[in-house]
Formats: C-alpha cells, sequence, structure tokens
C-alpha cells in the first residue's frame, strides 16, 4: 500500500489508511458498542495482515518502518530487540524469495494498550522448495502518538509435524 491510501472494511465503512508505511486509523473504537469494536479490531487485523505480508513478500526491507525502537521480534527462539536488529533479522534470513498464504487471521483488542492482538497462521512458499513450510506468527500493535499503530512484539515459528 502506498501512503494515503484508503482501505474500506467489507462491514462497515471503516477508513483505514497507510501513513509513513504504518497502519492507522480514523475512527475512535473506543467510543462504539461493542459489536462494531470487534468489526473494527477485525478490520484492522486483517488490513495490518495483508500489509505486512504484502511488504514481507515484495520489499522486506520496507518493514522496518512498522517497528519502533522498543519492539520485540522471537523469530524460531532467536530473540532481538530495536528497528536495526529487527530489520537485519528479517532482511539476512536465508532466502529471497517467499509467498505467505493466510489460512487464519484471528484479532482481539488490547486493553492494556488500547492495542491489539492478531495471530495469523498459514504457509510458506519458497522459491525452488516443493512443499510449504506452516507457520503461526503473533502480533501485538500498539497505537502511536501519531495516530497509526506500530509493532511491539513479534512473534514467529514453524510449525512442524
Amino acid at each position: 500500500m502506498r501512503d494515503g491510501t484508503y482501505l474500506y472494511g467489507s462491514r462497515i465503512n471503516l477508513p483505514l489508511y497507510f501513513h509513513g508505511g504504518a497502519l492507522a486509523w480514523a475512527w475512535s473504537w473506543r467510543s462504539r458498542k461493542r459489536g462494531q469494536m470487534e468489526e473494527q479490531v477485525e478490520c484492522v487485523g486483517r488490513a495490518f495482515v495483508d500489509h505486512y505480508y504484502h511488504l514481507f513478500d515484495n520489499d522486506r526491507s520496507s518493514l522496518c518502518s512498522l517497528y519502533h525502537p522498543s519492539s520485540m521480534l522471537t523469530f524460531e527462539g532467536h530473540k532481538v530487540e530495536g528497528v536495526d536488529d529487527i530489520s537485519q533479522k528479517l532482511n539476512l534470513l536465508p532466502f529471497d524469495q517467499c509467498q505467505h498464504v493466510i489460512s487464519t487471521i484471528d484479532s482481539q483488542p488490547s486493553s492494556f494498550t488500547a492495542g491489539i492482538i492478531v495471530f495469523v497462521s498459514g504457509s510458506l512458499k519458497l522459491s525452488g522448495e516443493e512443499h510449504q513450510l506452516r507457520f503461526s506468527q503473533m502480533f501485538h500493535l500498539v497505537p502511536s502518538s501519531e495516530g497509526s499503530f506500530f509493532v511491539q512484539n513479534d512473534i514467529f515459528r514453524l510449525n512442524y509435524g
């Protein structure tokens, strides 16, 4: 997505947009009814997942715009913290081209930070590999002072068996 691109939820007219690479919202879910809040959380979660994996698969170096200095990533048990270390970890993975195929997206509000927890499962297609790899990933999205979200916590695991 490009800056200023607006997305609209499938069931509600919820303006979401990307600004400086970050997902932003233009509607306060705290002031809405529970059903509307749940729809917005789901919509934000889906929009974030679409944006994140599009960047990962097509322009991995741009993922750094989704993290802050306090962000943490655990990738297959290896923990890193901060934008530079997270960016280095993701950009030095032992494969250049891949395609994420998303199976499920579950989102919940995080009342402690007014953020959103997003849990993703799916498959990873690696260039030149016959079999797909199953994965799970969890994101904790936290609102920034600019009105957008950033990834505070990111946990990735391959699923074997």
